[in-house]
C-alpha cells in the first residue's frame, strides 16, 4: 500500500462548496481506500491504496466528488515521499525568516511550460518571491498571504494549470500524519476497514 495525500482546491472558503470532513472521510472509504484521515477543514486527506497512477485517482476522486456534492473540486494527490522531498529541496532558507515572511507551497495539477515560469518572474516583487520546482511553488511572502499576488487564481491564470495552496505548518503536518498508522475506531476494528 502506497501512502497519498489528497489536496482538494477551494472546498469551505467563504461558504462555498461546503464539505464535512467526516463525510469527505466517508466518500473516501467508499472508494475502497484504507488509513482515511483529514486534517483541517481545508481538504487535506491522507489515505493508501494499493493504486500506483496518481492521475487515476485524481480522476477518480474528482468524480466521486462531482458525483456526491454535485459541484466540481480540482484534486491534486501526491505520495507522501514526494511530500517528503519537497520539503527537502525547500529552496528558501526557513532559518533566515523574519516574523512577517512565510512560506507556502502551491500544488499543481502538472508541471507548467517553460514559457509561464519565465513570464511569473515577471510578477516577483519585494512582497512576493517564488521559485518553481516541478509540480509545485514555492511562496515566500513577506507580508500577509491577502496581499500577495501569489493567489490560486492568479497561478492558474499564468500556469494555466490547476493550484491549490497550502502554508508551511499544513505540508509538514501532513507529512507528519502520513508516517503515522491511522487511529484505530470501534468501526474499523469490527469491520477491518
Amino acid at each position: 500500500m502506497t501512502v497519498y495525500i489528497a489536496l482538494l482546491r477551494g472546498i469551505n472558503v467563504s461558504g462555498q462548496k461546503i464539505i464535512k470532513m467526516e463525510h469527505l472521510r466517508a466518500v473516501f472509504k467508499e472508494m475502497q481506500f484504507k488509513q482515511v484521515r483529514t486534517y483541517i477543514q481545508s481538504g487535506n486527506v491522507v489515505f493508501e491504496t494499493e493504486e500506483q497512477d496518481t492521475s487515476l485517482l485524481e480522476k477518480k476522486i474528482e468524480q466521486k466528488i462531482e458525483q456526491v456534492y454535485s459541484f466540481q473540486v480540482p484534486v491534486m494527490v501526491r505520495t507522501s515521499r514526494e511530500l517528503e522531498l519537497i520539503v527537502e529541496q525547500n529552496p528558501i532558507d526557513i532559518t533566515e525568516l523574519s516574523a512577517n515572511e512565510k512560506i507556502y507551497v502551491s500544488f499543481l495539477s502538472q508541471e507548467p511550460n517553460i514559457e509561464a515560469v519565465q513570464l511569473l518572474k515577471t510578477f516577483e516583487s519585494d512582497i512576493d518571491d517564488f521559485h518553481v520546482h516541478g509540480r509545485e511553488v514555492y511562496i515566500l511572502i513577506r507580508a500577509g498571504y491577502g496581499e500577495s499576488l501569489f493567489s490560486n487564481n492568479f497561478l492558474e491564470k499564468k500556469l494555466t494549470v490547476s493550484a491549490t495552496t497550502r502554508n508551511w505548518a499544513t505540508v509538514n503536518k501532513l507529512i507528519a500524519m502520513a508516517a503515522l498508522p491511522a487511529p484505530s475506531t470501534k468501526k474499523d476494528r469490527n469491520t477491518g476497514s
